[in-house]
């Protein structure tokens, strides 16, 4: 087994509910593994990176629980071949005094 690993993938995206969310893009920050079985049919990292980027930029999701279940089901698509799955967004600067986010880990 294989494990790809993306750490602090970080761009800006209007993501949440607040009105001031809604507004302006604030700072997002991603973390991602991937487990897969062998290197023939190996995921590329680069293309998990580009996916989760765009569909979080694009939709502009209200909800991070919205955003995490709309990737997961476009990387199952995309990846087959997944085994496991973690995924953790975090929006370091929404409040001052901690830092949030949601995360799941997927078996398969």
């Amino acid at each position: 087994m294989y494990t790809i690993v993306i750490e602090e993938l970080t761009f800006k995206a209007i993501l949440g509910i607040l009105e001031k969310e809604r507004n302006e893009e604030q700072l997002v920050v991603v973390d991602c593994k991937i487990t897969y079985p062998d290197k023939v049919k190996f995921v590329d990292y680069s293309k998990v990176c580009d996916v989760i980027q765009k569909m979080i930029i694009e939709n502009k999701y209200a909800l991070i629980e919205d955003a995490v279940d709309d990737i997961e089901n476009r990387l199952r698509k995309l990846f087959p071949q997944m085994k496991e799955l973690y995924l953790k967004v975090t929006k370091p600067e929404i409040l001052k005094n901690a830092l949030v986010g949601v995360e799941i880990l997927r078996k398969y």
